[in-house]
């Protein structure tokens, strides 16, 4: 058994409010990632957090987001699935990904939604309708309704979910900050068994690097090392 993971995003800002009053509840923004850390993670919104006035298909990057909206809270929440499943879901991902300039968000189907008529607008959606039909498409139905009529509130009232975390996004990144160093540790040096030290493989430590690697080049950037993404509906 495989899992995907459905992060629920509350960041400020005027049309996060309004989205927020129109759903009555806390929630606003729904991204799917393939890993509980989010390092690879994709969504509907923002093309960059800063700005509200682009958006479209584009890849989470967590410290963005963070330095746009330092009191951002996130719900991350596990999903079951075959691998099958989430082999063609990642695949799919990384097409849209690459084709992401082609997509741009329905924001004329906003009045749709609001008068709870489904329509479709070609390579256009918003973040819940693009992750509902996806995921519909490998047989994970979210609501029983069209795709372009799933809000963020559909995702929170999924019964077939397990929250992982739920908290500020800083903290989120904190962990896995803590989590980079704690390898660090390991890679510089010795593991403790038995009250005695004992010096790393070169094997183990060469994954260890290289796993540090990437850790650090997600999470600050490649300098760090020897980072658009999707906020506001």
């Amino acid at each position: 058994m495989e899992h995907i993971y459905i992060a629920m995003v509350d960041t400020p800002g005027i049309f996060a409010a309004v989205i927020r009053r129109f759903l009555r509840q806390r929630y606003i923004h729904v991204v799917l990632g393939m890993d509980a850390g989010l390092e690879e993670a994709y969504s509907f919104g923002r093309r960059n957090p800063r700005v509200p006035w682009f958006a479209g298909f584009e890849r989470e990057d967590k410290q963005k987001i963070l330095r746009a909206f330092p009191t951002a809270v996130y719900q991350v929440c596990e999903l079951e699935c075959s691998a099958a499943q989430k082999a063609g879901i990642r695949e799919r991902l990384r097409r849209d990904y690459a084709r992401r300039f082609h997509y741009h968000y329905a924001v004329p189907g906003l009045p749709f939604i609001a008068l709870g008529r489904p329509f479709y607008l070609k390579d256009q959606y918003t973040c819940s309708s693009y992750i509902a039909r996806l995921l519909e498409e490998y047989k994970i139905r979210i609501a029983d309704k069209h795709f372009s009529l799933v809000t963020p509130k559909d995702f929170c009232q999924y019964p077939y979910k397990r929250v992982v975390y739920e908290g500020s996004l800083a903290e989120f990144v904190a962990g896995e900050a803590a989590e980079t160093v704690a390898m660090a540790a390991k890679m510089q040096g010795r593991t403790e068994t038995d009250g005695q030290h004992m010096p790393v493989l070169p094997a183990c430590a060469a994954q260890v690097d290289a796993d540090m690697e990437r850790r650090l080049r997600i999470l600050y950037g490649t300098g760090a090392a020897e980072r658009v993404v999707a906020y506001g509906g």
